[in-house]
């Protein structure tokens, strides 16, 4: 080996670090080589001649926290093991030191243990406090392009140009997270790590701007304290539900104690747990045209579930819905079971209007008091009028027209057998036999030709067919 191999050989393992870890199980310090595609820890025996296996990590900049908070939260069971970080040109002999300390314990060992341990959920507050802390009403920028290690950033598959075409630099100048996932590769040295992840700014002890990578976990770590707060099960079950815990908890900055009352959620594309800081929830004084009272407002800044009636969607459809501030959007939401993404904790309400026709308000309210209710002036497809009946089904979300009465409710307006034939016709496609010749659209209550033009082009047509149809 050349010594220009090894200066390079030896510079790479002086800016190196090398995970361990002690499996509980087997009563063993190894060294880490990955984790496989079902969550397990693959390792290798902590030897000289399986260094070449061992996992690498840059020990410079900030990438670190965020690579292993990603990391641990892809292992599964992590809860049986210990990692520890070493320098890469002292692993194999501390790698010895730690397993003496496993075989026979001395205060001299339990100190080295702890001098290298990597506190798991102190990697992951670390990240968790920047987004509590930055304020979401701000439209100011918090960071300048220019602030930004762009080399770096280039190592990881990313660029200034490549942000900007997709519109994600305005965002995280401004102090957010990406609103989507953004595909990132990691260089460890010995090998590349890609993943999907969101992305943003913030700035480091020695006060430069760094990225924080809130890679994808498979689920969310609720079993070590957050900032102080245990959660649970009441905190657990609402968090896997719907993504928002439902309460203002206490928690504490590890940095100066400062106690700051704060709401969790969860992020729903990353599964990584965000607090938010009540200082900086903003409640709106009105919901999709229902203005709010104090009390519901204070309801929302504790951040407890809201139920809302009348509100009108844009298509100016009337519904119900549950609402709740989330902290990690920064906004009050409509409440999604987290469970079933296609199932939304919101009914859609009877409609205000049905096929273009304005309901009077005795119309809506029957209709959202369950009953049956009697419309007409509805237009079909060619432009002609036709009347019948509405229901509203609360379990589907629709509402169901027939040209019958469904309840048997005796109306004084009754819709004829001849607006089935109509509609039937004009709007579905539907022929029928005495008016299948007719050209011109039928008139409501019409079944048969309606005048002598109407007749003379159903009897030809008639005619016509019989006569090719005329067996030789």
């Amino acid at each position: 080996m050349s010594e220009k191999i090894k200066d390079a050989f030896n510079t790479s393992e002086e800016l190196s670090d090398i995970l361990l870890v002690f499996d509980k199980e087997k009563k063993k310090i190894l060294a880490v080589k990955g984790i496989d595609q079902n969550g397990n820890l693959k390792t290798v025996d902590p030897t000289r001649k399986n260094q070449n296996q061992f996992m690498r990590v840059d020990k410079q900049g900030d990438l670190f926290s965020n690579f292993f908070s990603n990391f641990f939260s892809q292992l599964k069971d992590p809860t049986n093991f210990s990692f520890f970080k070493i320098p890469a040109l002292l692993a194999v002999d501390t790698s010895k030191e730690m397993q003496k300390q496993i075989d026979r314990p001395t205060p001299e060992g339990e100190q080295l243990m702890k001098q290298h341990e990597i506190k798991q959920n102190n990697q992951k507050n670390e990240i968790n406090m920047e987004t509590a802390q930055t304020n979401p009403e701000t439209s100011e920028y918090k960071y300048k392009p220019e602030e930004i290690d762009w080399e770096t950033l280039n190592h990881l598959g990313l660029s200034k140009e490549k942000l900007e075409k997709m519109s994600l630099l305005d965002p995280l100048l401004k102090g957010y997270k990406t609103n989507e996932l953004v595909p990132v590769s990691l260089n460890l040295g010995t090998a590349v790590t890609r993943m999907d992840a969101r992305l943003s700014l913030k700035q480091n002890d020695e006060g430069q701007v760094v990225l924080a990578i809130h890679g994808i976990r498979k689920e969310p770590n609720l079993n070590y304290p957050f900032f102080g707060h245990e959660f649970s099960k009441e905190d657990k079950d609402n968090l896997m539900k719907t993504g928002n815990m439902g309460r203002v908890v206490d928690l504490t900055n590890p940095k100066n104690n400062e106690i700051m009352p704060s709401i969790i959620s969860i992020d729903r594309l990353t599964n990584e747990v965000i607090a938010l800081r009540t200082d900086f929830i903003k409640i709106p004084d009105e919901i999709k045209g229902v203005k709010l009272s104090e009390e519901q407002k204070q309801t929302l800044f504790e951040g407890k579930p809201l139920t809302l009636e009348g509100m009108v969607s844009k298509k100016g459809t009337a519904f119900d819905a549950s609402v709740q501030f989330n902290a990690d959007k920064r906004f009050v939401e409509f409440l999604f079971d987290r469970n079933d993404p296609n199932k939304q904790n919101q009914t859609q309400g009877a409609p205000k209007n049905f096929r273009d026709k304005e309901l009077d308000n005795e119309q809506y309210q029957k209709l959202k008091d369950g009953h049956t209710v009697y419309i007409s002036g509805l237009v079909d497809k060619k432009g002609k009028e036709y009347n019948g009946y509405i229901t509203y089904n609360k379990e589907t979300n629709k509402t169901d027209f027939s040209f019958q009465n469904t309840d048997k409710i005796k109306e004084q307006i009754k819709p004829s057998e001849a607006h089935k034939t109509q509609t039937a016709v004009n709007s579905e496609g539907e022929t029928n036999e005495a008016t299948k010749n007719i050209k011109e659209p039928l008139k409501p209550g019409q079944t048969n030709p309606d005048d002598k033009k109407q007749q003379e082009q159903q009897e030809e047509s008639n005619s016509t067919a019989k006569s090719k149809g005329h067996k030789m």
